[in-house]
C-alpha cells in the first residue's frame, strides 16, 4: 500500500509503496526491473523480494506516481499492481505459457510425423510454426532484457535458437524451444508452491466478522471495525481480530500462531488473537487491535521481512554467480572463434558448441538454490510456532554447539509459590509473612507476587508501606507500622549489614530441596526466611536430552538464584554446568565467557529480563513470545509458546536447511561443470543444455520445498 511518510519544507513528499509483480521469477528479472525503474525521476530506493514477488519502493510523490511505475514495469513484459489492489482480470502469464507450450508441442509432433512419413516440405513450416509459438514469450522478455543491458536466460536462449536455425538444425531448434517452455512452466509452478507457504500465513484470519451494533449482530469486513467494538465468535469459527473476551467461555486452538495444538481455555478477561480457532463455546470479544496491527499481522510481517536478512551463504552464491556468467560467456566466444582459426574443425561445429555454452551460462538454478531453501524453512518454522528473524540467524542456528538457559520461566514454569516460612528465634511465622508481603505488594517481581498472593490468603488486610525502595537483583525495603523492613537475598543483607544465623539448619534444608530463600528483617534484625519453589517444566529434561543428542558440547544454566537452589535444579535436569547468583550484567559476561571457551552460544530467556544476555549470544531465543511485542522484537528466534521442545526442532530445521542449501548448490555447480565439459567436447546438445539449466532449477526448488514438511 502506498503511504505518505514525511512532508518537509523542501516540498518533497516521501512515500513508500509495496507492489506485487507477476513474472518476477528469476534474479535476472529483478535486475531488469531495477534498471527500468531507477532512471525514473523521484525514485529513491527499490528492493525486491523474489520469493514473495514483491517490490518495495521509496519515492518522492511530488515527482513520481505509482501508476507511472506500474506502466514502466509493464514495458518489461511483467505486470505490477499495488499490494492492496486486485490485479486486472485477464489471463495470467502462467496460463498463456501453458497454452503456447501445448501449441508448440502439438506442432512439433506434427512436424516430426511429417518427417517420418517422408514429407519434408510439410515438416518445415510446422517446425517454424512450433518455434514461433514456443519462442514468443522468451523473445518478449529477451528484448526487454537486452534494452536493460542484461543477459538473462531468455536472451541466451533466443540467441541459441536463432543460431541453431541459421545452422539448419530445424528439429533441434524447435525441440529446444519446446523443452525450454516446459521447464520454465514447471519452474514457475514449483516456485508458486514456495510462495503459497507465506500466503497461508496471511490468509489465516477471516476477512469479515460478526459485530454487535445497536443490539444487533451484523457481518462486516474487518477493515470497517474499530477498536472498542464488540464482535461475536461462534463455535468453530476463526477469531477475526485481536481482543479481550468480555462474555462467554471456550477453548481456543492457538496452533496457527504458536504451533501448540492443545486448546487454551479462554474466559472473560483473557486475550485472544486473530487467526486462532474457537472451540465449542461462543465468545463476545472487545476488539483491541485492527487487522493490520494484530499479532498475526505482526508475525506475518516479520516472516516476510526475514527474507531481507540474507544468510552469508546466500551472499556468497550471489557473488559467485556474478563472476560465473561473464566467464562462461567469454569461454563461449573463445570456443566459437579460436578453434576454427586453428583449423580444428568447421566453423559450424564450434559455433554450435558455443551456442550450447550460452545456454549453460545462465546461473538461474545456482542463484535460486539458496533463497528458496531459506524461505521454505522460515515458513515451515512459523507454521510450527517458531519465528526465525532471517536467513542469517538460520545459518547461525545450524552452527550452535553451546546452549545456555535462563532458569526461572524458561527451564522452570515461572510459577513461584511459597512453600515454607523459617522464623528465627521467637519471631512468629505469620508476622514474618505479613511484614514481607506489605513490602512486596509494591513490587512486580515474580517472587514478590508469590509472597503477596500467599499472604493475602492468610491475612485479610496487609498494612501499608511507606518509603518503598527497590534494589534490582537484590531486594526491597520500606517502612511498615513504623518498622524499617528489608526483604531480599543474602547479598542484600550483607549490603545492609544485617547478620544471618550461622549455621542455620532450616535454611540449609530448604536450599537442599531446590527452594529459593528470601530473607526478612525488621529494624536491622533478621526475622526469618520465606521459601519459594518453582518446579521444572515437564519437557525440560526431555529437551536437554534431545539437545545433547544433537551433539551440543555444553548445556548450561544461568540463574540469579543462590548456589544451593541452582545446584538442586541442575542435578534434576542433568545440565552440564550451571552458574548461580548472576545479575543481568553477569549473565551477559557469562555468555561471552562461554563463547570464548567453547564457540557459538545460543541463549534462551524471556526476551525482556534477559535482554543483555540474549543480545550477547550468537543467537538469542525468547520463549512464549506470542503475547509479547518486546519478546518478538528483541530476540533473533522467538518460540511463540512456552513449549521447550520447539528449540531442538528449530535447531534440527536449521541444520536440515543448511544441508539442503549445500545440496542445491552442489547440484547446480556439478551440472554446470559437467555440461561445460560436455559442451566443449561436443557431446552436449542444445536440448540437453536446456534440460541441464532449467531442469536443475526445478530440481533445487523441489528439493527446497521438502523443508515445508518439517515437523
Amino acid at each position: 500500500m502506498a503511504t505518505d511518510t514525511t512532508t518537509c519544507t523542501t516540498c518533497e513528499l516521501h512515500a513508500e509503496a509495496v507492489f506485487r509483480v507477476e513474472g518476477m521469477d528469476c534474479n535476472e528479472e529483478v535486475v531488469i526491473l531495477e534498471r527500468r525503474l531507477k532512471p525514473l525521476a523521484g525514485l529513491e530506493a527499490v528492493s525486491a523480494d523474489l520469493i514473495g514477488q514483491r517490490l518495495h519502493v521509496k519515492y518522492d510523490a511530488a515527482k513520481l506516481t505509482t501508476s507511472a511505475m506500474v506502466d514502466a514495469v509493464g514495458e518489461t513484459g511483467m505486470r505490477m499492481w499495488l499490494e492492496h489492489e486486485e490485479p486486472m482480470a485477464y489471463g495470467s502469464a502462467l496460463e498463456w505459457r501453458l497454452k503456447l507450450m501445448i501449441a508448440c508441442g502439438l506442432l512439433l509432433v506434427s512436424a516430426a510425423l511429417c518427417g517420418t512419413l517422408g514429407i519434408p516440405r510439410a515438416a518445415l513450416p510446422l517446425y517454424l510454426a512450433a518455434t514461433t509459438a514456443g519462442i514468443i514469450y522468451p523473445v518478449r522478455r529477451a528484448v526487454t532484457a537486452a534494452r536493460s543491458w542484461t543477459l538473462d536466460i531468455n536472451v541466451l536462449m533466443v540467441v541459441a535458437v536463432a543460431g541453431a536455425l541459421a545452422l539448419g538444425d530445424w528439429a533441434e531448434a524447435t525441440t529446444v524451444v519446446f523443452l525450454f517452455a516446459i521447464a520454465q512452466w514447471l519452474e514457475v509452478r514449483t516456485m508458486e508452491r514456495a510462495r503459497q507457504a507465506i500466503r497461508a500465513l496471511i490468509d489465516l484470519a477471516p476477512r469479515d466478522a460478526l459485530v454487535r451494533r445497536n443490539g444487533r449482530d451484523e457481518r462486516v469486513p474487518v477493515e470497517a471495525i474499530s477498536p472498542g467494538e464488540e464482535i461475536v465468535v461462534r463455535p468453530g469459527e476463526k477469531v477475526p481480530l485481536d481482543g479481550l473476551v468480555v462474555a462467554g467461555h471456550s477453548d481456543v486452538n492457538e496452533a496457527p500462531l504458536t504451533g501448540e495444538s492443545r486448546p487454551v481455555d479462554k474466559q472473560p478477561g483473557a486475550e485472544v488473537y486473530a487467526g486462532t480457532i474457537n472451540g465449542r463455546g461462543a465468545m463476545e470479544i472487545r476488539v483491541t487491535r485492527l487487522g493490520r496491527d494484530s499479532r498475526l499481522a505482526h508475525i506475518t510481517h516479520l516472516v516476510e521481512t526475514a527474507q531481507a536478512r540474507r544468510a552469508p551463504v546466500q551472499s556468497f552464491v550471489d557473488r559467485f554467480a556474478r563472476v560465473y556468467t561473464p566467464i562462461v560467456l567469454a569461454l563461449a566466444a573463445l570456443v566459437a572463434i579460436v578453434p576454427p582459426f586453428a583449423g580444428a574443425a568447421p566453423v559450424s561445429v564450434w559455433t554450435y558448441r558455443a551456442l550450447v555454452l550460452l545456454v549453460i551460462a545462465c546461473p538461474c538454478a545456482l542463484v535460486i538454490s539458496t533463497p528458496v531453501s531459506i524461505v521454505a524453512a522460515l515458513s515451515s518454522a512459523a507454521r510450527n510456532g517458531v519465528l526465525i528473524k532471517g536467513g542469517a540467524y538460520l545459518e547461525r542456528l545450524a552452527d550452535i554447539r553451546i546452549v545456555a538457559f535462563d532458569k526461572t520461566g524458561t527451564l522452570t514454569k515461572g510459577e513461584l509459590n511459597v512453600t515454607d516460612v523459617a522464623p528465627i528465634g521467637a519471631a512468629a511465622p505469620l508476622d514474618v509473612m505479613r511484614l514481607a508481603a506489605a513490602v512486596e505488594s509494591r513490587s512486580a517481581h515474580p517472587v514478590a507476587i508469590a509472597i503477596a498472593r500467599h499472604a493475602h490468603a492468610l491475612v485479610p488486610g496487609l498494612p501499608s508501606v511507606q518509603h518503598f525502595a527497590s534494589v534490582p537483583g537484590m531486594g526491597a525495603e520500606g517502612v511498615v507500622d513504623g518498622r524499617h523492613v528489608a526483604i531480599g537475598n543474602e547479598r542484600f543483607f550483607e549490603l545492609r549489614g544485617i547478620a544471618l544465623p550461622r549455621p542455620w539448619a532450616d535454611a540449609d534444608r530448604l536450599r537442599g530441596e531446590g527452594k529459593s530463600l528470601v530473607f526478612v528483617a525488621a529494624d536491622g534484625m533478621a526475622l526469618g526466611a520465606i521459601a519459594v519453589a518453582d518446579r521444572p517444566r515437564e519437557t525440560a529434561r526431555e529437551t536437554i536430552e534431545m539437545l545433547r543428542s544433537q551433539r551440543m558440547s555444553v548445556i548450561a544454566m544461568l540463574t540469579g538464584d543462590d548456589e544451593v537452589t541452582a545446584a538442586a535444579i541442575a542435578r534434576e535436569l542433568h545440565v552440564d554446568e550451571y552458574h548461580a547468583g548472576l545479575l543481568p550484567e553477569r549473565k551477559q559476561a557469562m555468555v561471552e565467557s562461554l563463547r570464548a571457551a567453547h564457540g557459538a552460544v545460543l541463549m534462551v530467556g524471556d526476551g525482556v529480563n534477559d535482554a543483555p544476555a540474549l543480545a550477547a549470544a550468537d543467537v538469542g531465543v525468547a520463549m512464549g513470545a506470542a503475547g509479547s511485542d518486546a519478546a518478538l522484537e528483541t530476540a533473533d528466534v522467538a518460540l511463540m509458546s512456552d513449549e521447550l521442545l520447539k528449540l531442538p526442532y528449530a535447531i534440527r530445521l536449521a541444520r536440515a536447511t543448511m544441508r539442503n542449501v549445500r545440496t542445491n548448490v552442489a547440484i547446480s555447480l556439478v551440472l554446470k561443470a559437467a555440461f561445460l565439459a560436455l559442451a566443449v567436447a561436443g557431446i552436449a546438445t542444445l536440448w540437453m543444455a536446456v534440460l541441464a539449466d532449467t531442469g536443475a532449477t526445478v530440481i533445487v526448488v523441489a528439493n527446497a520445498l521438502r523443508l515445508l514438511r518439517a515437523r
